[in-house]
């Protein structure tokens, strides 16, 4: 299964959409950002990249300040 990640600008908003996104139902993992990605707080969220769209939506709604979303 191919995966994406979610970056983010703070942890506390990596664990906001972490937990919005359990409560949606989506398998979710919290990892260290990998090598050739960076992000300012140095974690990022792993989903099933088929939830792509779910996932923006759910972020989007929630208000979740993201820094992107990118395949892994």
């Amino acid at each position: 299964m191919q995966h994406s990640v979610v970056l983010f600008y703070s942890v506390s908003s990596a664990l906001q959409a972490e937990k919005l996104l359990k409560r949606e139902g989506i398998a979710t993992k919290l990892i260290p950002v990998p090598r050739q990605l960076s992000s300012d707080c140095g974690i990022c969220l792993r989903f099933e990249q088929p939830e792509e769209a779910h996932v923006k939506v759910i972020l989007e709604e929630g208000k979740v300040e993201t820094q992107g979303i990118y395949p892994v």
